[in-house]
């Protein structure tokens, strides 16, 4: 997304919100101009969440330390399957360091969201190992069920754990009749194109709700797809038939 058209984007959401998160599947310290970018963001008042794989954080921590963020969310899981086995030991190292080091100004959520993965066992006792001799918390307590923000391992440092959940998919055909979701109620996702859509899951806007860069926010969010959508989740119904094939809801 060019810095400009970031600028507008901002301008637009600013009446409607106080938070910005920069995901939606794609990794957003990748971005040339990420400087410019939390700058026009910091600079409008909105509150910076960013949830990266955590590969980049040790190259881009001078950025990232010249702005106001108000958490970062590293996805400790990801590691698993993009980075060599050999290397798993430095990337925890250098996670946890990152989080121990940034700790004081911005909140810090370790993530390993796939508890459910036989195959992630492995990899998942080398960051908890890593983790509790960092932090000096024994295995069994890291290993206990939280909820919500997960388990505080310090000052603004935190390790949430969740089962692996499928991502919609239009292909699929999905049983789900009734769910929750946050999916505007209290978020929606802004792609790298302008489109709008409900969930911050829809990166392929297969539930495009209208176009950032020619309409109005609030006439997007009054359009008759977006009510039916959030009331039908008000409700606990699925609406549209992709939300059905979605496994993040069933985890709220």
């Amino acid at each position: 997304m060019p810095v400009d058209e970031f600028r507008l984007i901002v301008e637009k959401i600013r009446p409607f919100t106080n938070y910005i998160y920069l995901h939606v599947l794609g990794e957003p310290l990748l971005h040339p101009q990420l400087d410019e970018i939390l700058a026009i963001a910091g600079d409008s008042g909105l509150n910076i969440n960013i949830t990266t794989n955590g590969s980049l954080l040790e190259r881009k921590k001078e950025i990232l330390q010249r702005h106001s963020i108000r958490q970062i969310n590293i996805s400790l899981h990801d590691a698993e399957e993009n980075i060599p086995m050999d290397k798993w030991n430095e990337y925890m190292q250098s996670a946890i360091n990152f989080a121990i080091e940034q700790a004081a100004n911005t909140y810090i959520c370790l993530r390993l969201w796939n508890t459910t993965n036989e195959e992630s066992a492995g990899f998942n006792a080398l960051c908890l190992e890593k983790i509790g001799q960092a932090f000096h918390l024994s295995t069994e307590l890291l290993n206990q069920e939280t909820k919500g923000n997960g388990l505080k391992l310090s000052d603004h440092i935190f390790l949430q754990r969740s089962p692996r959940f499928e991502w919609p998919d239009e292909t699929h055909t999905g049983e789900q009749t009734t769910k929750n979701c946050y999916a505007l109620r209290d978020h929606i996702a802004i792609l790298s194109d302008g489109q709008v859509v409900p969930c911050c899951l829809d990166a392929d806007a297969n539930l495009r709700l209208g176009d950032i860069f020619t309409e109005n926010l609030a006439y997007i969010l009054d359009t008759q797809r977006a009510k039916n959508i959030k009331k039908g989740f008000e409700q606990r119904k699925v609406v549209e038939p992709i939300c059905s094939t979605c496994g993040f809801s069933t985890l709220l």
